[in-house]
């Protein structure tokens, strides 16, 4: 305890001694009227972070989505986290004003997301809600919302209690995270409730809002080193492409998001771990009474404020563990951040595995000598993180030998980490076109798409809900020893809903192999794995890449490149050369057979392409002809 008190004692005075130190450009904004704005919310180009956008009008905060502005009722600097005041209703309707906006919609882009403390009413809905995985039941704290809330206090309109049907479920996670869909043909009003407790009467409720965090900023952008403080330099981002310069703290100092400063390191857990210049500084500073005191004061606020924020990251934890268990993440190992640094050797670069969008991946060893993968979501990458957490949802859920089993996760570091299998023999397209590729027979290859299309089948039509990859590519499909094909990365997934064709939500996944219709209307189906897929199969069948800008102008995109060959009665020319030589007229034929089935799967209209289950079955009918004996 004494050695504790020291340690908050001497950060206290280093406090004052860098109470005359430069501003940090992390400058936090002006209050808006009666509302302080903590950074990194900003409310103008000269203050906050660019990232972390607000608005204040002249009597309030808004928080602008990517259809509508709602009005900002609290925000918490300590925990990170804001809440927004739902819509409200259209006078004597059960439906909320945006839907005509269809809804909260945020930019996944932006560091914002919808907690899990939300618990969402839906009002008002149709009878097709009635078969999705929401608790539409007579039980469900709907009904007991609209029939305990009156319509002055912000509560239900009396329209509401002439709509039977509402649903309740509890936001955040996967496909919520971004989203409070309203629509004519589903639910036509909502309410939100932010750390509900449902045993208490509908009266003591407290009033709609919803809840959003937005992830730690990271350290202020910088045009020179005198937008920077004595305590850290101007240097280039390494994870800009755009040559952004940042405010990189000095050794010694760590970048401290919720004070907007760099942090000196404290680690002195002894009067001997301490050094002498300190030793003799308190000494000095302590002999004036008044300095004692105020030294006190501040020590206390520090020890406090290091309380706050320790409560919030385990507030974090908790969040993320419910978050996964609501996912059946019950049924895998909550591995502690102990045992995975030490699995990677401190996740060592020479165990790294690869590297992407979301993070990075690196080889484990556990204790009992199973080797593991490990994934971890970049720092202060929100998609990175939501990929993960949603990665381990759906993982937890499935059960198929041609896809990546998970193992488990560990939440307790800054960003959540997924363990899975490890798979020795790298990825498809390695083999495909990586500078070491080695030449995969035509069986294999046949063998390779045929456990895809199985694992993809699964996925839509055994998964309850079905699932929705999002982005099948040759280098998410995983080879074993055997050259056995395992289907891998669902951090773009969606569970799909069953009141629903498709699953509205921005356009993700890779250039070359996304469906054109759901690029153009972001209405995502399992169609969109099809056409995915379709693009796989040209590159088993041609061992070329999805985009490449050596190919002629007009055939860069190998979809397009194929089906022009098709058109021109020409298929053949596109089949690897090296895999023609030597084939029999029977594996000729499969080849082709083949082609003409990726080109069924990339029709324009999603309603002519095959189903994944039709397309694993055609792919087992050109097998068995291909081995058969002549």
């Amino acid at each position: 305890m004494a050695a504790t008190f020291r340690r908050i004692f001497t950060a206290a005075l280093l406090l004052l001694m860098c109470a005359a130190a430069p501003a940090l450009s992390a400058r936090r904004c002006a209050d808006c009227g009666s509302s302080p704005v903590p950074y990194p919310l900003s409310t103008g180009p000269d203050c906050g972070d660019q990232f972390y956008k607000i608005r204040c009008t002249s009597t309030q905060l808004l928080f602008d989505t990517l259809n509508n502005s709602y009005p900002i009722t609290s925000i918490s600097p300590e925990t990170q986290r804001l809440t927004i005041q739902p819509s409200p209703f259209l006078p004597n309707t059960c439906i909320t004003q945006d839907i005509s906006t269809i809804g909260v919609q945020l930019n996944s882009s932006l560091p914002f997301n919808i907690t899990s403390s939300n618990t969402i009413v839906f009002l008002n809905c149709s009878e097709t809600l009635l078969r999705s995985p929401l608790n539409c039941s007579s039980a469900s704290l709907c009904h007991a919302y609209v029939n305990g809330s009156s319509s002055g206090n912000g509560g239900a309109v009396d329209a509401c209690r002439n709509a039977p049907i509402c649903c309740t479920f509890r936001a955040g996670g996967s496909s919520t995270s971004y989203m409070i869909r309203v629509r004519e043909s589903g639910c036509r009003a909502y309410r939100s409730f932010v750390n509900l407790d449902s045993s208490l009467p509908v009266s003591r409720w407290p009033q709609p809002g919803l809840e959003l965090q937005w992830v730690s900023p990271p350290e202020p952008v910088c045009a020179a080193q005198s937008d920077c403080d004595s305590d850290s330099t101007c240097t280039p981002d390494p994870n800009s492409n755009g040559g952004i310069s940042r405010c990189f703290c000095h050794s010694g100092f760590h970048w401290d998001p919720i004070a907007a400063l760099c942090a000196q390191d404290v680690t002195c857990e002894d009067s001997d771990g301490c050094g002498s210049d300190h030793t003799a500084l308190i000494a000095g500073l302590t002999s004036g009474l008044g300095v004692a005191v105020i030294a006190a004061v501040i020590a206390v606020f520090v020890y406090r404020r290091h309380k706050r924020i320790k409560d919030a990251q385990d507030r974090l934890a908790r969040e993320r563990e419910d978050i996964l268990s609501s996912g059946g993440v019950k049924n895998a190992k909550l591995f502690t951040g102990k045992e995975i640094r030490k699995a990677t050797n401190n996740f060592s670069r020479d165990r790294l595995l690869g590297a992407g969008g979301y993070g990075e991946v690196y080889k484990g060893v556990l204790d009992d000598g199973t080797d593991v993968a490990v994934k971890c979501a970049k720092l202060g990458n929100t998609k990175g993180t939501d990929q993960v957490l949603n990665e381990v949802r759906i993982l937890c859920q499935v059960n198929h030998k041609c896809l990546l089993r998970i193992l488990g996760c560990c939440v307790e570091l800054e960003q959540p980490l997924l363990v899975y299998e490890y798979v020795p023999n790298g990825t498809l397209s390695d083999h495909l076109q990586g500078p070491n590729r080695k030449l995969l027979t035509w069986d294999c290859r046949l063998s390779v798409a045929h456990a895809t299309a199985e694992g993809l089948a699964y996925l839509h039509f055994s998964a309850v809900p079905p699932i929705y990859h999002r982005d099948v590519k040759s280098s998410n499909i995983l080879l074993d020893e055997r050259l056995n094909a395992k289907v891998s990365d669902f951090g773009l997934s969606r569970l799909a809903h069953a009141d629903l064709s498709h699953v509205s939500t921005c356009a993700q996944g890779t250039l070359g192999y996304l469906d054109p219709e759901y690029y153009r209307n972001y209405q995502l189906t399992d169609k969109s794995d099809v056409y995915s897929f379709g693009v796989v199969l040209l590159e088993l069948l041609t061992s070329q890449k999805a985009i490449d800008f050596d190919r002629a102008q007009d055939d860069v995109n190998l979809a397009v490149y194929v089906q022009r060959l098709v058109e021109e009665e020409r298929i053949m020319d596109a089949v690897d050369p090296a895999l023609k030589e030597g084939a029999s007229s029977l594996q000729l034929e499969t080849m082709k057979a083949l082609g003409f089935l990726a080109v069924s799967c990339l029709e324009e209209r999603r309603q002519n392409r095959p189903s994944m289950k039709e397309v694993a079955e055609e792919i087992e009918y050109i097998i068995s002809i291909a081995t058969a004996k002549a």
